[in-house]
Protein backbone atom coordinates (compact mmCIF):
# COMPACT_ATOMS: atom_id res chain seq x y z
CA UNK A 1 0.00 0.00 0.00
CA UNK A 2 3.03 2.40 0.28
CA UNK A 3 3.40 5.08 -2.18
CA UNK A 4 7.31 5.53 -1.80
CA UNK A 5 8.46 5.15 -5.19
CA UNK A 6 11.86 3.78 -6.50
CA UNK A 7 13.45 4.66 -10.08
CA UNK A 8 12.34 1.47 -12.52
CA UNK A 9 12.88 -1.95 -13.64
CA UNK A 10 15.32 -3.37 -16.13
CA UNK A 11 14.93 -6.28 -18.57
CA UNK A 12 17.48 -7.52 -21.31
CA UNK A 13 17.36 -10.64 -23.28
CA UNK A 14 19.96 -11.99 -26.09
CA UNK A 15 19.38 -14.89 -27.86
CA UNK A 16 21.42 -17.25 -30.61
CA UNK A 17 18.90 -16.58 -32.98
CA UNK A 18 16.11 -14.04 -34.60
CA UNK A 19 13.05 -14.65 -33.00
CA UNK A 20 10.02 -12.62 -30.90
CA UNK A 21 12.54 -11.25 -28.27
CA UNK A 22 9.97 -8.58 -27.63
CA UNK A 23 7.61 -10.92 -26.39
CA UNK A 24 9.81 -11.67 -24.08
CA UNK A 25 10.78 -8.81 -22.83
CA UNK A 26 7.26 -7.97 -22.08
CA UNK A 27 6.69 -10.81 -19.70
CA UNK A 28 9.45 -9.89 -18.10
CA UNK A 29 8.36 -6.27 -17.41
CA UNK A 30 4.66 -7.22 -16.57
CA UNK A 31 6.69 -9.30 -14.12
CA UNK A 32 8.43 -6.00 -12.56
CA UNK A 33 5.70 -3.73 -13.56
CA UNK A 34 6.08 -3.00 -9.49
CA UNK A 35 9.11 -1.15 -9.98
CA UNK A 36 7.51 1.56 -11.95
CA UNK A 37 3.85 2.35 -13.28
CA UNK A 38 4.62 5.66 -15.00
CA UNK A 39 6.14 4.60 -18.66
CA UNK A 40 7.76 1.58 -20.36
CA UNK A 41 9.29 0.69 -23.50
CA UNK A 42 11.05 -1.99 -25.45
CA UNK A 43 14.27 -1.90 -28.14
CA UNK A 44 14.68 -4.25 -30.19
CA UNK A 45 18.25 -5.18 -32.05
CA UNK A 46 17.45 -7.15 -35.29
CA UNK A 47 21.14 -7.67 -36.79
CA UNK A 48 22.31 -4.27 -35.72
CA UNK A 49 19.01 -2.32 -36.61
CA UNK A 50 17.34 -0.61 -33.37
CA UNK A 51 13.95 -0.76 -33.41
CA UNK A 52 12.51 1.21 -30.44
CA UNK A 53 8.86 1.71 -28.77
CA UNK A 54 7.98 3.64 -25.08
CA UNK A 55 5.14 5.55 -23.87
CA UNK A 56 3.38 6.79 -20.92
CA UNK A 57 1.60 4.03 -18.87
CA UNK A 58 1.36 0.58 -17.91
CA UNK A 59 2.99 -2.35 -19.70
CA UNK A 60 0.11 -4.18 -20.60
CA UNK A 61 -1.34 -0.97 -22.01
CA UNK A 62 1.33 0.28 -23.76
CA UNK A 63 3.15 -2.94 -25.01
CA UNK A 64 0.08 -4.28 -26.98
CA UNK A 65 0.15 -6.87 -29.40
CA UNK A 66 0.32 -4.73 -32.34
CA UNK A 67 3.58 -2.88 -30.77
CA UNK A 68 5.16 -6.09 -30.10
CA UNK A 69 4.64 -7.44 -33.37
CA UNK A 70 5.50 -4.01 -35.16
CA UNK A 71 8.87 -4.32 -33.28
CA UNK A 72 9.18 -7.24 -35.16
CA UNK A 73 12.05 -10.05 -34.62
CA UNK A 74 15.59 -9.73 -33.72
CA UNK A 75 18.34 -11.70 -31.36
CA UNK A 76 18.54 -8.94 -28.66
CA UNK A 77 16.42 -6.60 -26.79
CA UNK A 78 16.37 -4.13 -23.87
CA UNK A 79 12.73 -3.32 -21.81
CA UNK A 80 12.59 -0.87 -18.80
CA UNK A 81 9.56 -0.16 -16.73
CA UNK A 82 10.02 3.78 -14.86
CA UNK A 83 8.75 5.46 -11.97
CA UNK A 84 10.95 8.47 -12.13
CA UNK A 85 12.91 9.82 -9.09
CA UNK A 86 14.61 12.66 -11.91
CA UNK A 87 12.87 14.06 -14.03
CA UNK A 88 9.12 14.32 -14.35
CA UNK A 89 6.44 11.67 -15.64
CA UNK A 90 7.06 13.43 -18.96
CA UNK A 91 6.65 10.67 -21.66
CA UNK A 92 10.51 12.56 -23.07
CA UNK A 93 11.81 10.61 -20.02
CA UNK A 94 10.60 7.04 -21.00
CA UNK A 95 13.36 4.44 -21.92
CA UNK A 96 15.46 3.25 -23.27
CA UNK A 97 17.29 6.13 -24.56
CA UNK A 98 18.38 5.50 -27.54
CA UNK A 99 21.48 7.02 -29.61
CA UNK A 100 22.96 7.50 -32.89
CA UNK A 101 26.50 7.68 -32.93
CA UNK A 102 29.30 7.97 -35.53
CA UNK A 103 30.43 4.20 -34.31
CA UNK A 104 26.94 2.63 -34.37
CA UNK A 105 23.65 2.87 -32.03
CA UNK A 106 23.02 2.26 -29.08
CA UNK A 107 20.27 1.55 -26.31
CA UNK A 108 20.08 2.23 -22.73
CA UNK A 109 18.07 1.62 -19.85
CA UNK A 110 19.23 2.40 -16.10
CA UNK A 111 17.73 1.95 -12.97
CA UNK A 112 18.99 3.80 -9.97
CA UNK A 113 19.97 8.12 -9.30
CA UNK A 114 22.98 8.91 -10.22
CA UNK A 115 23.66 11.73 -6.99
CA UNK A 116 26.46 14.09 -9.04
CA UNK A 117 24.08 14.26 -12.29
CA UNK A 118 23.46 18.05 -11.65
CA UNK A 119 27.16 18.70 -11.86
CA UNK A 120 27.93 16.37 -15.17
CA UNK A 121 25.19 17.84 -16.74
CA UNK A 122 26.29 21.76 -16.29
CA UNK A 123 29.78 20.33 -17.27
CA UNK A 124 28.69 18.45 -20.30
CA UNK A 125 26.36 21.56 -21.28
CA UNK A 126 28.99 23.88 -20.93
CA UNK A 127 30.87 21.45 -23.64
CA UNK A 128 27.69 21.73 -26.11
CA UNK A 129 25.91 19.05 -25.08
CA UNK A 130 22.33 19.02 -25.88
CA UNK A 131 19.64 17.55 -23.39
CA UNK A 132 15.87 16.24 -24.24
CA UNK A 133 15.06 14.73 -21.33
CA UNK A 134 15.31 15.65 -17.56
CA UNK A 135 16.59 12.16 -16.66
CA UNK A 136 19.78 11.61 -15.80
CA UNK A 137 19.68 7.89 -17.49
CA UNK A 138 20.21 10.73 -21.02
CA UNK A 139 23.71 11.70 -19.07
CA UNK A 140 24.72 8.13 -19.06
CA UNK A 141 23.94 7.88 -22.52
CA UNK A 142 26.24 11.24 -23.48
CA UNK A 143 29.38 10.39 -21.53
CA UNK A 144 29.09 6.16 -22.86
CA UNK A 145 28.80 7.74 -26.64
CA UNK A 146 31.75 10.49 -25.93
CA UNK A 147 33.67 8.11 -24.46
CA UNK A 148 32.60 5.02 -27.73
CA UNK A 149 34.67 7.93 -29.78
CA UNK A 150 37.66 7.18 -28.37
CA UNK A 151 37.52 3.93 -27.50
CA UNK A 152 38.35 0.34 -29.66
CA UNK A 153 34.88 -1.11 -28.05
CA UNK A 154 31.74 -0.12 -26.30
CA UNK A 155 32.39 -2.03 -23.14
CA UNK A 156 35.72 0.05 -22.54
CA UNK A 157 33.80 3.20 -23.17
CA UNK A 158 30.94 2.03 -20.83
CA UNK A 159 34.17 1.21 -17.87
CA UNK A 160 35.53 4.62 -18.84
CA UNK A 161 32.03 6.29 -19.03
CA UNK A 162 30.74 5.42 -15.68
CA UNK A 163 33.69 5.97 -13.44
CA UNK A 164 32.15 9.53 -13.47
CA UNK A 165 29.29 8.42 -12.38
CA UNK A 166 28.71 8.30 -8.16
CA UNK A 167 25.73 6.86 -6.97
CA UNK A 168 23.44 4.19 -8.04
CA UNK A 169 22.81 2.64 -11.30
CA UNK A 170 21.94 -1.07 -12.46
CA UNK A 171 22.73 -0.46 -16.53
CA UNK A 172 21.97 -2.66 -19.16
CA UNK A 173 23.56 -1.16 -22.88
CA UNK A 174 22.44 -2.38 -26.01
CA UNK A 175 24.77 -1.91 -29.13
CA UNK A 176 24.82 -3.86 -32.67
CA UNK A 177 26.41 -6.85 -31.49
CA UNK A 178 26.64 -6.86 -27.23
CA UNK A 179 24.40 -6.68 -24.68
CA UNK A 180 26.30 -5.56 -21.77
CA UNK A 181 24.95 -5.47 -17.66
CA UNK A 182 26.43 -2.96 -15.35
CA UNK A 183 26.03 -2.77 -11.46
CA UNK A 184 27.51 0.11 -8.99
CA UNK A 185 30.53 -0.54 -6.96
CA UNK A 186 27.98 -0.47 -3.69
CA UNK A 187 25.56 -2.52 -5.75
CA UNK A 188 22.86 -0.45 -4.36
CA UNK A 189 20.17 -1.56 -7.09
CA UNK A 190 19.37 -5.40 -7.41
CA UNK A 191 20.43 -7.10 -11.02
CA UNK A 192 20.67 -10.65 -11.27
CA UNK A 193 21.46 -12.73 -15.01
CA UNK A 194 19.87 -15.90 -15.81
CA UNK A 195 19.82 -18.45 -18.60
CA UNK A 196 17.55 -20.15 -21.25
CA UNK A 197 17.54 -22.56 -23.84
CA UNK A 198 19.74 -20.27 -25.99
CA UNK A 199 20.54 -17.58 -24.60
CA UNK A 200 20.47 -15.13 -21.39
CA UNK A 201 18.71 -13.03 -19.30
CA UNK A 202 19.41 -9.87 -17.15
CA UNK A 203 16.61 -8.45 -15.31
CA UNK A 204 16.19 -6.29 -12.41
CA UNK A 205 14.83 -9.24 -9.71
CA UNK A 206 14.66 -12.93 -10.20
CA UNK A 207 11.01 -13.00 -10.33
CA UNK A 208 11.12 -11.85 -14.05
CA UNK A 209 13.63 -14.29 -14.91
CA UNK A 210 10.89 -16.83 -13.10
CA UNK A 211 8.17 -15.13 -15.73
CA UNK A 212 10.17 -15.80 -18.98
CA UNK A 213 11.70 -19.48 -17.66
CA UNK A 214 14.94 -18.65 -16.90
CA UNK A 215 17.41 -20.59 -14.87
CA UNK A 216 18.72 -18.28 -12.39
CA UNK A 217 22.42 -18.44 -12.53
CA UNK A 218 23.81 -15.72 -10.21
CA UNK A 219 23.41 -11.70 -8.98
CA UNK A 220 25.70 -9.59 -10.68
CA UNK A 221 28.81 -8.34 -8.46
CA UNK A 222 29.31 -4.77 -7.44
CA UNK A 223 31.59 -3.20 -9.96
CA UNK A 224 31.39 -5.90 -12.11
CA UNK A 225 30.33 -5.28 -16.33
CA UNK A 226 28.53 -8.62 -17.72
CA UNK A 227 29.63 -8.52 -22.13
CA UNK A 228 27.21 -10.37 -23.69
CA UNK A 229 28.15 -10.84 -27.53
CA UNK A 230 29.25 -14.40 -29.94
CA UNK A 231 31.41 -15.20 -27.71
CA UNK A 232 29.32 -15.33 -24.61
CA UNK A 233 28.66 -14.23 -21.52
CA UNK A 234 32.61 -12.30 -20.45
CA UNK A 235 32.96 -10.65 -16.78
CA UNK A 236 34.91 -7.67 -16.43
CA UNK A 237 35.79 -5.33 -13.21
CA UNK A 238 34.98 -1.48 -13.85
CA UNK A 239 37.93 -1.21 -11.71
CA UNK A 240 38.50 1.17 -8.44
CA UNK A 241 37.27 -0.21 -4.61
CA UNK A 242 34.18 -1.95 -4.32
CA UNK A 243 32.26 -1.61 -1.30
CA UNK A 244 28.72 -3.54 -1.33
CA UNK A 245 26.10 -1.55 0.77
CA UNK A 246 22.71 -2.82 -0.90
CA UNK A 247 19.72 -0.88 -0.52
CA UNK A 248 18.37 -2.21 2.81
CA UNK A 249 14.41 -0.74 1.60
CA UNK A 250 14.47 -3.63 -1.60
CA UNK A 251 13.87 -5.90 1.22
CA UNK A 252 11.28 -4.12 3.31
CA UNK A 253 9.26 -2.80 0.21
CA UNK A 254 10.31 -2.49 -3.56
CA UNK A 255 11.10 -5.99 -4.43
CA UNK A 256 8.48 -8.73 -4.94
CA UNK A 257 8.43 -10.97 -2.38
CA UNK A 258 9.05 -13.96 -4.72
CA UNK A 259 12.35 -12.68 -5.40
CA UNK A 260 16.02 -13.40 -4.62
CA UNK A 261 18.27 -10.40 -3.90
CA UNK A 262 22.02 -11.32 -3.64
CA UNK A 263 20.89 -14.99 -2.22
CA UNK A 264 18.20 -13.35 0.35
CA UNK A 265 14.70 -14.34 0.39
CA UNK A 266 12.76 -10.94 0.43
CA UNK A 267 9.51 -13.04 1.49
CA UNK A 268 11.94 -14.44 4.23
CA UNK A 269 13.34 -11.09 4.97
CA UNK A 270 9.74 -9.42 5.23
CA UNK A 271 8.77 -12.38 7.97
CA UNK A 272 11.58 -12.07 9.92
CA UNK A 273 10.81 -8.08 10.36
CA UNK A 274 7.39 -9.01 11.59
CA UNK A 275 8.96 -11.72 14.05
CA UNK A 276 11.30 -9.08 15.50
CA UNK A 277 8.64 -6.70 15.49
CA UNK A 278 6.47 -8.96 17.55
CA UNK A 279 9.23 -8.97 19.80
CA UNK A 280 10.64 -5.22 20.15
CA UNK A 281 6.55 -4.29 20.45
CA UNK A 282 4.64 -7.08 22.23
CA UNK A 283 0.63 -6.06 22.12
CA UNK A 284 -2.43 -7.79 23.60
CA UNK A 285 -4.44 -8.25 20.37
CA UNK A 286 -7.15 -10.81 18.52
CA UNK A 287 -5.96 -10.45 14.91
CA UNK A 288 -2.74 -9.56 12.69
CA UNK A 289 -3.28 -7.72 9.76
CA UNK A 290 -0.87 -6.86 6.23
CA UNK A 291 -1.61 -3.96 4.33
CA UNK A 292 -1.07 -5.08 1.16
CA UNK A 293 0.72 -5.72 -0.85
CA UNK A 294 4.49 -5.05 0.68
CA UNK A 295 2.84 -5.92 4.49
CA UNK A 296 1.08 -8.96 4.31
CA UNK A 297 4.26 -11.39 4.41
CA UNK A 298 5.52 -9.11 7.82
CA UNK A 299 2.11 -9.54 8.96
CA UNK A 300 2.64 -13.40 8.48
CA UNK A 301 6.03 -12.86 10.37
CA UNK A 302 4.38 -11.21 13.66
CA UNK A 303 1.57 -13.29 13.90
CA UNK A 304 3.69 -16.66 13.96
CA UNK A 305 5.70 -15.40 16.26
CA UNK A 306 3.70 -13.42 18.28
CA UNK A 307 0.51 -16.58 18.45
CA UNK A 308 -2.24 -14.03 17.73
CA UNK A 309 -3.78 -15.03 14.67
CA UNK A 310 -3.37 -13.51 11.22
CA UNK A 311 -6.22 -12.65 9.36
CA UNK A 312 -7.57 -10.51 5.72
CA UNK A 313 -8.61 -7.37 7.17
CA UNK A 314 -7.87 -5.43 4.14
CA UNK A 315 -8.93 -6.22 0.59
CA UNK A 316 -6.78 -4.13 -1.82
CA UNK A 317 -8.25 -3.13 -5.68
CA UNK A 318 -6.19 -5.10 -8.03
CA UNK A 319 -7.06 -2.65 -10.75
CA UNK A 320 -5.59 0.48 -9.35
CA UNK A 321 -1.67 0.79 -9.34
CA UNK A 322 0.21 2.74 -7.45
CA UNK A 323 0.71 5.62 -9.41
CA UNK A 324 -3.58 6.56 -8.60
CA UNK A 325 -3.09 10.00 -7.12
CA UNK A 326 -6.06 12.59 -7.20
CA UNK A 327 -5.26 16.00 -7.63
CA UNK A 328 -7.56 17.70 -5.35
CA UNK A 329 -7.66 16.74 -1.62
CA UNK A 330 -11.25 16.24 -1.73
CA UNK A 331 -10.56 13.25 -4.08
CA UNK A 332 -7.64 12.08 -2.33
CA UNK A 333 -9.31 11.63 0.80
CA UNK A 334 -11.40 9.08 -1.34
CA UNK A 335 -8.18 7.15 -2.84
CA UNK A 336 -7.78 5.10 0.13
CA UNK A 337 -11.42 3.71 0.02
CA UNK A 338 -11.04 3.02 -3.73
CA UNK A 339 -7.82 1.07 -2.92
CA UNK A 340 -8.61 -0.30 0.09
CA UNK A 341 -11.28 -1.84 1.43
CA UNK A 342 -12.14 -3.64 5.60
CA UNK A 343 -13.02 -7.08 6.00
CA UNK A 344 -15.67 -5.76 8.77
CA UNK A 345 -16.33 -9.62 10.09
CA UNK A 346 -12.20 -9.77 10.90
CA UNK A 347 -11.69 -7.09 12.17
CA UNK A 348 -15.34 -5.76 14.20
CA UNK A 349 -14.82 -5.90 17.71
CA UNK A 350 -11.57 -7.19 17.67
CA UNK A 351 -8.15 -5.27 19.12
CA UNK A 352 -6.09 -5.65 15.82
CA UNK A 353 -2.28 -4.96 14.74
CA UNK A 354 -1.92 -3.42 11.80
CA UNK A 355 1.46 -4.03 9.84
CA UNK A 356 2.65 -1.96 7.12
CA UNK A 357 5.81 -1.30 5.76
CA UNK A 358 7.16 2.87 6.04
CA UNK A 359 5.86 5.91 7.24
CA UNK A 360 6.56 8.35 5.37
CA UNK A 361 3.98 11.33 5.64
CA UNK A 362 1.32 9.78 7.78
CA UNK A 363 -1.50 10.90 6.17
CA UNK A 364 -2.50 7.73 4.18
CA UNK A 365 -1.59 5.25 7.37
CA UNK A 366 -4.60 7.15 9.08
CA UNK A 367 -6.93 7.01 6.75
CA UNK A 368 -6.02 2.88 6.66
CA UNK A 369 -6.42 3.48 10.49
CA UNK A 370 -9.80 5.08 10.39
CA UNK A 371 -11.25 2.36 8.11
CA UNK A 372 -10.81 -0.32 10.38
CA UNK A 373 -11.86 1.44 13.01
CA UNK A 374 -14.78 2.29 11.29
CA UNK A 375 -15.24 -1.54 10.54
CA UNK A 376 -15.39 -1.99 14.19
CA UNK A 377 -12.32 -2.50 15.05
CA UNK A 378 -12.01 -1.99 19.32
CA UNK A 379 -8.04 -1.07 18.88
CA UNK A 380 -5.48 -0.81 16.38
CA UNK A 381 -1.64 -1.53 17.34
CA UNK A 382 0.32 0.32 14.25
CA UNK A 383 3.46 -1.70 13.73
CA UNK A 384 6.16 -0.97 10.99
CA UNK A 385 8.82 -2.63 8.89
CA UNK A 386 10.83 0.23 8.80
CA UNK A 387 12.72 2.37 11.32
CA UNK A 388 11.75 6.12 11.16
CA UNK A 389 12.67 8.07 7.60
CA UNK A 390 14.91 11.00 8.84
CA UNK A 391 17.21 11.95 5.29
CA UNK A 392 16.60 12.40 2.35
CA UNK A 393 17.85 9.66 0.05
CA UNK A 394 20.58 10.04 -3.10
CA UNK A 395 20.01 6.51 -4.80
CA UNK A 396 16.59 5.76 -6.30
CA UNK A 397 14.08 6.80 -4.17
CA UNK A 398 12.02 9.78 -4.09
CA UNK A 399 12.79 10.87 -0.61
CA UNK A 400 14.85 14.27 -1.73
CA UNK A 401 14.31 15.97 1.49
CA UNK A 402 13.07 16.11 4.76
CA UNK A 403 10.73 18.66 4.80
CA UNK A 404 7.82 16.43 4.53
CA UNK A 405 9.03 13.56 6.72
CA UNK A 406 6.61 13.19 9.67
CA UNK A 407 9.20 11.41 11.89
CA UNK A 408 11.45 14.48 11.48
CA UNK A 409 8.49 16.62 13.69
CA UNK A 410 7.05 13.96 15.94
CA UNK A 411 8.00 11.79 18.00
CA UNK A 412 6.09 7.80 17.35
CA UNK A 413 3.60 8.37 20.17
CA UNK A 414 2.60 12.02 18.45
CA UNK A 415 2.54 10.09 15.41
CA UNK A 416 0.43 7.34 16.82
CA UNK A 417 -2.46 10.04 17.79
CA UNK A 418 -2.19 11.88 14.35
CA UNK A 419 -2.75 8.20 13.05
CA UNK A 420 -5.41 7.60 15.29
CA UNK A 421 -3.54 4.49 16.42
CA UNK A 422 -3.87 2.96 19.73
CA UNK A 423 0.39 2.83 19.41
CA UNK A 424 2.93 2.35 17.00
CA UNK A 425 6.12 0.75 16.98
CA UNK A 426 9.01 1.22 14.39
CA UNK A 427 11.48 -1.60 13.18
CA UNK A 428 14.72 -1.06 15.80
CA UNK A 429 17.28 0.23 13.97
CA UNK A 430 19.99 -1.61 15.12
CA UNK A 431 18.07 -5.17 14.11
CA UNK A 432 18.08 -4.15 10.40
CA UNK A 433 21.34 -6.38 10.01
CA UNK A 434 19.16 -9.26 11.44
CA UNK A 435 16.14 -8.45 8.65
CA UNK A 436 18.63 -9.53 5.52
CA UNK A 437 21.89 -11.41 7.14
CA UNK A 438 24.13 -10.39 4.23
CA UNK A 439 27.39 -12.32 4.04
CA UNK A 440 30.47 -10.42 6.44
CA UNK A 441 32.00 -7.19 4.08
CA UNK A 442 28.22 -6.86 2.98
CA UNK A 443 26.65 -4.08 5.03
CA UNK A 444 23.02 -2.54 3.40
CA UNK A 445 22.82 1.13 2.97
CA UNK A 446 19.79 2.51 5.39
CA UNK A 447 20.91 5.75 5.24
CA UNK A 448 17.24 7.15 4.92
CA UNK A 449 17.46 5.84 8.34
CA UNK A 450 20.46 7.01 10.05
CA UNK A 451 22.04 9.33 7.51
CA UNK A 452 25.56 7.91 6.74
CA UNK A 453 25.49 8.00 2.71
CA UNK A 454 28.23 5.08 1.28
CA UNK A 455 28.77 7.79 -1.00
CA UNK A 456 29.44 11.55 -1.10
CA UNK A 457 26.21 13.60 -0.95
CA UNK A 458 26.05 16.50 -3.22
CA UNK A 459 23.31 19.93 -2.52
CA UNK A 460 20.46 20.26 -4.70
CA UNK A 461 19.75 16.64 -5.44
CA UNK A 462 15.81 17.29 -6.10
CA UNK A 463 13.86 14.88 -7.53
CA UNK A 464 12.93 17.23 -10.52
CA UNK A 465 16.40 18.41 -10.92
CA UNK A 466 16.24 19.03 -13.99
CA UNK A 467 12.73 20.39 -14.71
CA UNK A 468 13.20 24.09 -13.01
CA UNK A 469 11.05 26.71 -14.29
CA UNK A 470 13.71 29.52 -15.70
CA UNK A 471 12.84 31.90 -13.24
CA UNK A 472 13.50 29.77 -10.35
CA UNK A 473 16.58 27.62 -11.16
CA UNK A 474 18.65 28.94 -8.96
CA UNK A 475 16.73 27.86 -6.78
CA UNK A 476 16.58 24.01 -6.67
CA UNK A 477 13.10 23.90 -6.70
CA UNK A 478 12.27 19.96 -6.96
CA UNK A 479 8.90 18.05 -7.47
CA UNK A 480 7.01 16.26 -4.33
CA UNK A 481 8.78 13.77 -2.45
CA UNK A 482 8.11 10.51 -0.85
CA UNK A 483 4.89 8.59 -0.66
CA UNK A 484 1.97 8.68 -2.41
CA UNK A 485 0.38 10.88 0.40
CA UNK A 486 1.79 8.65 3.40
Amino acid sequence: MSGIHEECGVFGVVCGRRQNVADTVFYGLYALQHRGQESCGIAVNDDGYLRCYKQAGLVGEVLSPPVRAALGEGNMAVGHVRYGTTGGSDVRNAQPIMVNHKNGRMALVHNGNIANARQLRAELEEKGAIFHTASDTEIIAYLITRERLKSDCIEEAVRRAVRRLQGAYSLIVMSPTKLIAVRDPHAFRPLCCGKTEDGYIVASESCALDAVGAAFVRDIRAGEMLVFDRKGPRSLTLGGKCRPTPCIFEYIYFARPDSVLDGISVHEARKRAGAILAKAYPVQADVVVGVPDSGIDAALGYAQASHIPYGVGLVKNKYIGRTFIEPASSLRENAVRIKLNAVKSAVAGKRVVLIDDSIVRGTTIGRIVRLLKEAGAKQVHLRVTAPPFLFPCHYGTDIDSKENLIACKYSAEEIAKIAGADSLGYFPLGKLNRLAPFPRGVRACRACFDGKYPTRVFEGGKRDKFEQKLGMFSGGQGGNTAKEEQ
